[in-house]
């Protein structure tokens, strides 16, 4: 029968190629994350030192501007300048030192090796310059010694560098990456997995059509052709087992059916006609049973072939013509279902066994309730109801076994050969279906259950 790729109630998918495209998306998700988190880390530690260089610019700026100022203008320069781009200058006696705190040795060289490249003139060279931080909020303190007084310049600049995910593109670049990564891992499974699925519709055709289904292409990686080559020997093992064994029944039924004609012959002369009667009786049961047997060899083979069949045209059909043979029960004989629904199938296979399974549940149930319905994902469920007294439960799987018969109700007097039930089985499952046997709550008969494919 055909699944889905995921199935219901599961939190893993069922086809192999969901489950390993997953499985490499997953691995690749995270090695995207741990590759991710790390351009991050490096990303924040450059933008600390752009901000940090971008800071002692602008102080080193503003203290040249003031440095070069007479010293009279210093206070009114320090005053307009004060509040551009969110610093706060000041001129002290001293550089701060309350709520601050020592800058790291690799901030103090960024800062310093910065200034130094600022072209400042000897003679405007500051004579100190302390480097502190502050935490609430997150500040660079910078103060200058003026070079020609005692007075300190200080800057306070607010230190927020630009995290990583603001930058342009950061977000779409992975994301494209992630997109790209995941398709190209989904067209490299589902070109790894197509041999696979070739290989299970293959054999899937084989179990429906052994003689008509066709071979696999023996071309592609070595593996893929040697499995090719494999599969193909074992069909083509099976068909000739196949026709053998049906080869071998039918010579057995052509080679007893002469001597069973001649004992037929020798009955008639018999002249105690009860021992004649049950001879013949006899003779009847056992060509019945040679039929049955041949019939049953003969389903195996498949040699007919899969067509477009309306199932529930079908199933009216064998309902009518059983109700031809046993018009006593047609009362209890209904269909019930879609007016059409059309399958791939074996018409002569698929009629003989709806025939041989309507035709038990009329004969040992005394009636046949028919009906036709969407049991899952391309399957379409039968159910034939009867009012018989069921089969016992150890029984339920075993009366398909050939020539297996109930003594409570296939006997002699019945006419039963024990394959109807196997021939039914065997013609179901070689459409891909199968067949299960179940009693009525109650003890109220039984309901035999076909699934057949879409």
């Amino acid at each position: 029968m055909k699944t889905g790729w995921w199935r219901p109630g599961r939190f893993w998918p069922a086809s192999l190629a969901w489950r390993t495209g997953l499985t490499l998306l997953l691995g690749f998700s995270i090695i995207q994350a741990v590759g991710l988190g790390i351009h991050v880390l490096n990303q924040i530690d450059v933008n600390r030192v752009v901000a940090e260089r971008a800071i002692a610019s602008r102080d080193g700026a503003i203290y040249r501007r003031v440095a070069s100022a007479p010293p009279e203008r210093r206070a009114v320069i320090v005053a307009a300048i004060n509040g551009e781009a969110g610093d706060r200058v000041s001129l002290d006696s001293s550089p701060p030192f309350a709520d601050s705190f020592t800058l790291p040795l690799p901030t103090r060289q960024m800062i310093q090796g910065s200034l130094l490249a600022f072209p400042t003139p000897e003679f405007l060279q500051p004579r100190q310059v302390m480097m502190r931080g502050s935490m609430s909020p997150s500040t660079l303190i910078l103060s200058f010694q003026l070079p020609d007084s005692p007075d300190w310049l200080t800057v306070r600049s607010p230190f927020r560098p630009s995290p990583p995910w603001a930058q342009p593109g950061f977000a779409s670049a992975f994301l494209v990456m992630f997109v790209l990564g995941g398709l190209l891992i989904f067209w490299g499974v589902v070109r790894l997995t197509a041999p696979v699925r070739t290989l299970a519709a293959a054999a899937e055709q084989l179990g429906r059509d052994i003689a008509h289904a066709p071979a696999l292409p023996e071309r592609g990686p070595v593996e893929i052709a040697t499995a090719a080559v494999a599969f193909n020997t074992m069909a083509a093992r099976i068909r000739r087992f196949v026709e053998d064994r049906t080869f071998l029944l039918t010579a057995i039924g052509h080679d007893l059916r002469t001597p069973i004609t001649r004992l037929r012959l020798r009955a008639e002369f018999l002249e105690d006609d009860a021992q004649r009667e049950k001879i013949l009786a006899d003779l009847a049961e056992l060509e019945a049973m040679l039929a049955a047997t041949i019939a049953f060899g003969r389903d195996v083979a498949q040699t007919e072939a899969s067509v477009p069949v309306d199932l529930a045209i079908l199933l009216r059909t064998v309902i009518d013509e059983t109700a031809d043979i046993a018009p006593g029960a047609a009362r209890r004989m209904r269909y019930q279902g879609p007016d059409h629904v059309t399958i791939r199938g074996r018409p002569l296979a698929l009629k003989r066994a709806f025939a041989n399974l309507i035709g038990n549940a009329v004969k040992y149930g005394h009636a046949a309730r028919v009906s036709l319905q969407k049991a899952e994902r391309h399957t379409m469920r039968i159910d034939i109801e009867d009012d018989g007294p069921g089969v016992p439960p150890g029984e339920l799987e075993r009366v398909f076994e050939p020539f297996r018969r109930l003594e409570i109700s296939r006997n002699r007097e019945t006419g039963g050969s024990g394959l109807g039930l196997a021939i039914a089985r065997n013609a179901i499952r070689a459409h891909g279906g199968d067949i299960t046997l179940a009693n009525r709550p109650g003890g109220k008969g039984l309901v035999a259950s076909v699934y057949l494919p879409e």
